[in-house]
């Protein structure tokens, strides 16, 4: 098996909040959003082959409520190759909060997942 990470993070040190302003505000943080304009052609190329190329998905509780309200909230995800893959694969979540998930095709990994 071949884990692959993508994590995203400014010069600084942020990796919260990027892909909107009201992303993740816990902490006080105000700066979501802060990607957005970063983005160019390149990266939608590299980040449409990486999550194209993904067998499953696996995500902490916070991220998967993230990207199931946008992402797997899509009314076609067809119109993009990032929510295709998404909704279209396994998706794996290390949770012991998260009882019910609703976005199909999710495993719940309830316990010590290290």
């Amino acid at each position: 098996m071949r884990l692959t990470t993508t994590t995203n993070v400014s010069v600084d040190g942020v990796m919260q909040g990027l892909g909107g302003p009201d992303e993740d505000r816990s902490g006080g943080f105000v700066r979501g959003g802060w990607a957005i304009p970063l983005l160019d052609t390149e990266t939608g190329d590299y980040l449409n082959q990486v999550y194209g190329g993904a067998a499953a998905f696996l995500f902490g509780r916070r991220t998967y409520e993230i990207f199931a309200g946008s992402w797997g909230a899509m009314a076609d995800p067809s119109t993009s190759p990032i929510a295709a893959a998404l909704n279209s694969r396994p998706k794996y979540v290390a949770s012991t909060s998260l009882a019910d998930p609703q976005w199909a095709g999710t495993t719940v990994l309830h316990g010590d997942v290290a």
